[in-house]
């Protein structure tokens, strides 16, 4: 059948981990042009997606708070547009190189804006009760559906837990060390 995508093709089809990006923020740091951002970009590295962002310079603006987050807003769309097509060549070459999307970013004074990132659908299987708590957010209209409501939560506990999450990403970097240190088994 013409255009069928059978199970394991397609873009969301279960693959191989991608290469690994360890050198992806050194890699940007000698790709980025120079004053792009006041500093180094914030990466964001999962099995999907590459997120890179950073920091502008705030705009010199006072008054009313919202005067500040138009200028912000202004500052940023002005970045957006002025280096639209050298970002999509960087990201191009990046997605080549790592084999994952590439997602951007900026911040200006208290404004965080992404330009473009993926929404990737998740599997899970839940019993009653959990179904239940998506539901009842969804009742409520705290979130639009069951798969609104669970990303409400993912990014609750994210919250909530980060620096529990931080010291477990920090044990696993651990175990992959020790692991690359070790010996290999031949096939």
């Amino acid at each position: 059948m013409a255009g069928h995508r059978g199970r394991g093709q397609g873009r969301f089809a279960e693959r191989a981990d991608p290469p690994a990006a360890d050198d992806a923020a050194a890699w940007l740091a000698g790709r980025l042009p120079d004053g792009w951002f006041t500093g180094a970009p914030e990466l964001t590295v999962d099995r999907d997606e590459i997120t890179v962002v950073g920091t502008l310079p705030a705009p010199e603006v006072e008054g009313e708070p919202a005067a500040v987050a138009a200028a912000e807003a202004g500052r940023i769309s002005r970045f957006r547009d002025e280096t639209r097509g050298a970002r999509m060549g960087i990201a191009d070459e990046a997605e080549q190189r790592y084999g994952r999307s590439v997602a951007w970013g900026v911040v200006a004074g208290g404004t965080t804006k992404l330009f473009t990132n993926l929404s990737v659908p998740v599997m899970t299987r839940l019993r009653q009760s959990e179904r239940l708590v998506l539901d009842t957010l969804v009742d409520s209209g705290v979130a639009r559906s069951r798969s609104d409501a669970l990303s409400w939560c993912v990014k609750l506990v994210g919250e909530n837990a980060d620096a529990w999450l931080g010291q477990l990403r920090e044990a696993m970097r651990e175990v992959e060390r020790v692991r690359s240190e070790g010996p290999t088994l031949s096939k």
